[in-house]
């Protein structure tokens, strides 16, 4: 594909776009899916007031709530799949729309659900599971709803909460169509004067390019661009935090932090844990920005010299195809189940490959794998595409995983552990990269592909972390999210994080706006923590061979099981110790000390 167009989406070779029709045929097929889930309110309703009844009543109950994750899923997955292949179709939006309010009708309906269940005498609901065997299958799901008694209210305002929901929806919504769909860009310019297509989608690239007159272009339009809104996107993300604050409060928990973390069983220890052993270690992240501008020969180091390689003649071309031969080749310390489930992914379309005209930006993993995941890329023929590849097809094995081998209820797995297999892919990979050349110019252009990562997934990660931390703390002191505050503490941030060695220009106060994952209920820290898990377990994998795949394959089959901690238990990482960021930042310094010998 020509780098320098972006094609319509009808342009794009078909075997390059995930097939939805494993989902539903056709459009006409999911409408009447979404017709016939219309009913399902009322078959909710009919369990009202009868949840504590019999251990029967119950066990009907959890088998409908299945049926309903099994159809629902598939209904909000090809509107959003669909929209985001172009996402300034209105069809496909309106898809989306409808999705998510059936939904919230469904949620709002079962609502009473938690608030009966928690309702159930202990010793009653002892005796339901000897009355009836295979509510056993439920238990930790009963568990996860009792566990949190303190923050469920009464059904009736269980339902205002969960009616709300959509209405929550609405700042991500407008961000992730303005930054998608709205926002234009002036071309940027390379050192000849020629114009370069810009995009979400293409922004990094460019950045990665050794043309410094084009990276600077890139920058300096792409910011002028997302600028120019400033005051609006403050607008979305200050109505981001307000509902956060309001669904905190509503369920008595003392800050949004708490909040979002309890639903997954995290400490907010780690959280803040980890900001703290990365404050401890930005000597390292020092040292690889002080060596960065010396291989670039430069005066004076700006944020549009991060992305590009700093070992010359050593980046090359990857197409998809040798991009999908080299995940397999290195994914075979995993075993060939493993690879053949690879395999099957990429000869049955469950990728979308390339970006086209309003394409969604980034890569991602739907989640679900029922019938299978769905992947979306942006590829651009990378080693960073490659990289990427990897890592999304680690989120959809997790999942197949997680659906294969657990029952409905627990076949979902918590965000603090859904970047751990993702993550270890990409390690697995640099691994084997490494492990395959002795020329030292390519070993020294994967060692810094490597230290990019490190610098991108712990220390920016929780960079963003901790500027979405400050964001929470803001909207709890009553202060209003404005773009002004918000630069100032982006640029504050930058410079804390990067160092003496670093320009921060005054357009990198504004990166804040092209974020989306700060509309996700602090996800980000979690790329951190992963990272140093995955890596811990990557290591395992390749010292102690089979058992520790036996191991790893055991945490991917988990799903919700058990919580989070537990369940990185299974695969040897003990993360309320904080041994595997240590060992991980440690990791990086040792990178960065090779990398100085290179």
């Amino acid at each position: 594909m020509a780098e320098k167009q972006i094609p319509k989406r009808s342009e794009v070779p078909v075997e390059f776009t995930w097939d939805l029709r494993d989902m539903f045929p056709s459009d006409e097929a999911w409408k009447a899916e979404y017709e016939a889930l219309k009913e399902m309110p009322a078959r909710l309703e009919a369990f009202r007031g009868h949840l504590g009844d019999s251990a029967e009543t119950l066990l009907e109950f959890f088998r409908l709530q299945d049926e309903l994750s099994l159809r629902l899923h598939p209904l909000h997955t090809y509107a959003s799949c669909s929209s985001d292949a172009d996402t300034s179709n209105g069809f496909y939006q309106d898809m989306v729309g409808k999705a998510y309010s059936t939904y919230v009708a469904i949620a709002s309906a079962g609502a009473f659900a938690t608030p009966e269940i928690m309702a159930i005498d202990e010793d009653r609901l002892n005796l339901f599971y000897v009355a009836q065997p295979e509510l056993e299958t439920y238990r930790r799901s009963i568990y996860q709803i009792r566990r949190r008694a303190a923050h469920i209210l009464s059904g009736e305002c269980e339902a205002l909460l969960a009616s709300a929901g959509e209405m929550a929806e609405t700042p991500d919504k407008v961000g992730s169509i303005f930054r998608n769909a709205d926002i234009r860009f002036d071309p940027a310019r390379d050192e000849k004067g020629e114009e370069h297509p810009l995009t979400n989608g293409t922004f990094v690239p460019l950045l990665e390019s050794a043309d410094r007159t084009l990276r600077r272009s890139a920058f300096e339009s792409y910011y002028a661009g997302m600028g120019a809104f400033r005051n609006t996107l403050a607008a979305t993300l200050n109505g981001e935090f307000r509902q956060r604050l309001f669904f905190s409060r509503a369920r008595r928990y003392p800050d949004t932090l708490s909040a979002a973390l309890d639903e997954t069983e995290v400490p907010t220890e780690v959280y803040t844990n980890l900001i703290q052993a990365v404050h401890a270690n930005l000597d390292k992240m020092y040292r690889y920005v002080a060596l960065r501008r010396r291989l670039l020969g430069v005066d004076e180091l700006h944020m549009y010299d991060v992305y590009t390689p700093i070992v010359e003649g050593a980046a090359r071309k990857i197409d998809f195809e040798e991009a999908k031969a080299t995940v397999l080749e290195a994914l075979g310390v995993l075993g060939e189940d493993y690879t053949d489930l690879l395999r099957e992914g990429f000869d049955h379309r469950w990728l979308d490959v390339y970006e086209n005209e309003g394409k969604r930006g980034g890569a991602y993993s739907t989640g679900g794998a029922r019938p299978h995941p769905y992947v979306l890329l942006n590829h651009k023929d990378t080693l960073d595409s490659m990289f990427t590849l990897a890592h999304e097809m680690g989120h959809a094995l997790h999942s197949w995983h997680s659906c294969r081998f657990q029952p409905v209820n627990t076949s979902g797995y918590v965000i603090f552990v859904a970047e751990v297999a993702s993550t270890c892919n990409e390690v697995l990979l640099m691994r084997h990269l490494l492990g395959k050349t002795t020329d030292k110019t390519e070993r020294a252009y994967l060692i810094n592909h490597f230290l990019d990562s490190f610098k991108g997934t712990v220390y920016r990660q929780t960079m963003f972390a901790e500027f979405e931390l400050m964001m929470g703390r803001m909207a709890e002191a009553g202060e209003t999210l404005t773009a002004d505050s918000l630069c100032e503490k982006y640029l504050s941030l930058n410079k804390l994080y990067f160092g003496p060695d670093m320009i921060s220009d005054d357009e990198i106060a504004l990166e804040w706006t092209r974020i989306p994952h700060f509309f996700y209920n602090y996800y980000v820290f979690q790329y951190a923590t992963g990272f140093s898990a995955a890596v811990a377990i990557a290591n395992r994998i390749l010292s102690e061979g089979e058992s520790a795949v036996r191991d790893y394959k055991k945490f991917l089959s988990g799903g919700s099981s058990t919580d989070p901690i537990g369940l990185l238990k299974i695969a040897g990482v003990d993360m309320s110790s904080p041994e595997p960021v240590n060992s991980a930042l440690a990791l990086f310094g040792e990178l960065v000390d090779e990398m100085e010998k290179l």
